[in-house]
């Protein structure tokens, strides 16, 4: 399967500032990948350092003066890549609390709203159809700052809500859970797409409450504990205004399909 994506951004600098930006597809040795990356400032081209995180996540750091930026990227990716490796760091990192995923404030309300003697696969499956049914897709009805907590109360926001809450109540349970940032094809509104990687039976699995996109067409961007780790952009110091948005993702061939129960990794 080759699968092509782009994003393009418009961003108004209205102070000098330092900006990181997480859009590049990560790197896997196992799939070919052919891209581009540019960065205008009022039509002059400007160059960013690359700072290469974990698991593939690649950081485009650029130092801008007052103006209007372009961002564009683009990229191909023919075949699939290998499944990400597994660390016992990683199986301690992910089970902890973190900043939009609070997993020590749900450890009660698991216990009664789910059964802990299941398999782990089992109650992955569980939590995240739960969060699928409990909560509405909305565009618009929650901020940035709005953690797992604030999207349980809500009942109501996008991806990365659906992401968080689903991150929160599996570390509550004792399942590591990590945040993703990906390209997806068929994703409807497209945009940039927020998933959960899950360790269960001794892998990294894929797993997605708002079912908006098959998970086989997936592409990896960046990966963390939440989206304070995943962003697709970051400020630090000055002031911007971000104008405009828009991200494709498609695939060549036939698209796949996806029932969201038989177990996948995200490669």
């Amino acid at each position: 399967m080759k699968r092509h994506v782009s994003a393009t951004l418009d961003i108004e600098v209205t102070d000098a500032t330092s900006l990181e930006f997480k859009i590049a597809v990560a790197r896997n040795p196992a799939s070919e990948l052919s891209e581009s990356l540019t960065f205008t400032l009022d039509g002059d081209r400007i160059d960013a350092r690359e700072i290469l995180a974990e698991h593939g996540t690649r950081v485009h750091l650029l130092e801008v003066a007052p103006g209007s930026l372009r961002v564009e990227y683009s990229a191909s990716v023919a075949g699939k890549g290998d499944p990400p490796p597994v660390t016992d760091y990683d199986i301690s990192k992910y089970l902890r609390p973190s900043r939009y995923a609070e997993a020590d404030k749900f450890f009660g309300f698991t216990g009664g709203e789910f059964d802990l003697s299941k398999p782990k696969a089992e109650l992955v499956q569980d939590i995240t159809n739960w969060v699928g049914s409990r909560l509405l897709y909305q565009g618009g009805s929650s901020r940035s700052t709005d953690s797992a907590v604030d999207t349980m109360l809500s009942g109501a926001g996008v991806c990365r809500d659906f992401a968080h809450l689903t991150v929160a109540l599996l570390r509550a349970v004792t399942i590591p859970a990590r945040l993703v940032a990906v390209y997806a094809p068929g994703c409807n509104p497209m945009d940039f797409h927020a998933v959960v990687e899950a360790f269960v039976d001794e892998q990294w699995r894929v797993v997605d409450a708002t079912q908006l996109a098959p998970r086989e067409s997936l592409m990896r961007i960046a990966t963390g504990r939440d989206a304070a780790d995943t962003a697709f952009l970051d400020n630090h110091g000055g002031a911007i205004t971000l104008e405009n948005t828009v991200v494709t993702a498609v695939v060549d061939g036939e698209f796949p399909s996806d029932d969201y129960l038989t177990p996948t990794s995200l490669t």
